[in-house]
């Protein structure tokens, strides 16, 4: 009797009846089409196995006017960078730019990632080293080549067209131009550690297109020579493995070190230059 009860006890078990599967939340998703965003970079790491090649193009500023055709036939600054991602959550990237032909070398980071019910923004690392390789009769010490560019970039999916970041940021020149005005005392014209931030956004106009912005404001005081601020508007269009960025900024080192220690194209004196960015991804 014993034995056959005990099922029918087990049927009647409110707790074996009522099974709910405990629903793991997910991390947002497509918060940013591309690891760039115009000039910065997002909060953005691809998916694990993911080769990416960056081509980024800066024309001269529109200043001449027709003189040369509104800075398209003026001197370019051009970037090649190739990035991968060996581990989940982590990118390491090479680029050259022809500005003082300066190599980088970077990583990213996704430390935490927007979570509904968990985390409300995405938190990631970006670290940038910089290397001036013009020849060595411009430099008094090798140490003198490097440029240093860190970023806390922190970004929220506010809804499914529009999505925000905000990026403290801070940059390290190993040497600085400057006068002697004393015997053996040196003075340099700009600090050795400048601080910026970084407000930068995306809204969807379509599926496939978006329209695109950001704004760098320096936040050092410089004895002189104050970098200035740059202001940036543009449009994306984007496929499984494609994104093109077309847009005005003021600007035009590419390098992020470079741009927001020694920025002086001022918005407020319309010196815009026009330009691009296109990346390729493969999956492997």
């Amino acid at each position: 009797m014993l034995l056959c009860l005990s099922p029918v006890r087990a049927q009647d078990d409110p707790q074996a009846v009522r099974t709910e599967a405990v629903k793991k939340p997910k991390p947002v998703k497509n918060t940013f089409e591309n690891i760039w965003l115009i000039d910065n970079q997002t909060s953005l790491v691809p998916i694990k196995g993911t080769f990416q090649m960056d081509i980024m193009h800066r024309f001269g500023t529109v200043k001449n006017g027709y003189e040369d055709f509104w800075g398209f036939f003026a001197p370019s600054n051009i970037r090649l960078g190739f990035n991968y991602v060996p581990l989940n959550k982590l990118m390491i990237g090479l680029a050259i730019t022809k500005a003082n032909m300066t190599w980088e070398g970077y990583a990213k980071y996704a430390i935490f990632q927007q979570t509904p019910g968990r985390m409300p923004v995405s938190v990631t690392y970006y670290g940038n080293i910089a290397i001036d390789s013009r020849p060595a009769d411009n430099f008094v010490n090798p140490s003198d080549r490097l440029m240093y560019f860190n970023q806390i970039i922190i970004a929220r999916k506010i809804s499914e067209r529009f999505s925000l970041l905000v990026s403290p940021s801070y940059t390290h020149v190993n040497v600085v131009d400057g006068y002697f005005y004393e015997p053996g005392k040196y003075k340099g014209v700009m600090k050795h550690d400048h601080f910026s931030i970084t407000s930068a956004g995306r809204f969807k106009i379509k599926e496939s297109m978006a329209v695109i912005f950001n704004y760098d404001q320096p936040i050092t005081k410089h004895p002189s020579n104050n970098p200035a601020p740059n202001l940036a508007l543009g449009l994306e269009m984007s496929t499984s493995a494609h994104s093109f960025q077309f847009f005005v900024g003021n600007f035009n080192y590419i390098t992020p070190s470079r741009n927001n220690y020694f920025n002086q194209n001022d918005y407020s004196k319309g010196e815009f230059l026009i330009g691009f960015n296109i990346t390729r991804l493969w999956n492997y």
